[in-house]
């Protein structure tokens, strides 16, 4: 329902087939994103730093496909998008190198290739294992969290900028983004990121939230 919601409201469309949803989680509740898009007609890609939640997820059926190589990923965004086929792929890597490639594919070739993003990432608990920084992988984070957690955060910290950073360029080219309740637009602001709605107060956000804004 959000992601169908998203798309009438914000795209004004009432079914989204070719349309393309990029957002991250594939965990507890965030698990459900892949059979979402499938269910909207869409072409989801879902990003999981941690290669257990994709195989549980995708034995389960609830993931069509799962790949580690963004260059597959960016040509199975483009057929599934160009043939209008329900997809459901998780990319096994950090959302934020996804959100630069996407950018990088618009800068290059002018071509928008996201409508919808949101993500799902546990950032209410950004410090703690809730959101891994995409300056290293899984494992190295996971390290780096229980040796040094002080540098854990500033990377993480870092890298919510550059997440917000490479959403701001798609959206201002026409991709929809919203805050799906996880505090990622709080996380962000606190990091420094540029997430403030313009000539508005500092607790409204440039992006809309599924409660008030979707679902509401």
């Amino acid at each position: 329902l959000t992601v169908l919601n998203a798309g009438r409201r914000y795209l004004q469309a009432q079914e989204l087939s070719g349309k393309v949803f990029v957002t991250s989680g594939l965990g507890g509740m965030s698990g459900a994103q892949a059979k979402a898009a499938v269910i909207a007609g869409c072409v989801g890609i879902i990003a999981e730093v941690d290669e257990a939640a994709l195989l549980k997820r995708h034995k389960q059926g609830w993931l069509m496909e799962i790949s580690n190589n963004l260059d597959h990923c960016i040509g199975r965004l483009r057929e599934a998008r160009k043939n209008k086929i329900a997809l459901s792929l998780g990319y096994h890597g950090n959302v934020v190198d996804l959100w630069e490639r996407l950018v990088y594919e618009l800068d290059t070739t002018g071509e928008l290739l996201v409508d919808l993003g949101s993500d799902q990432t546990s950032c209410h608990n950004p410090f703690n294992g809730g959101y891994y920084p995409v300056q290293l992988g899984f494992e190295e984070g996971k390290q780096l969290l229980s040796s040094n957690p002080g540098k854990f955060r500033t990377l993480v910290q870092e890298s919510l900028k550059r997440h917000v950073a490479a959403i701001n360029k798609l959206a201002d080219k026409g991709m929809f983004f919203w805050d799906y309740g996880n505090a990622f637009l709080l996380e962000a602001q606190r990091a420094g990121a540029d997430v403030a709605k313009k000539g508005a107060n500092k607790t409204e956000f440039r992006y809309p939230s599924y409660v008030q804004h979707i679902m509401g």
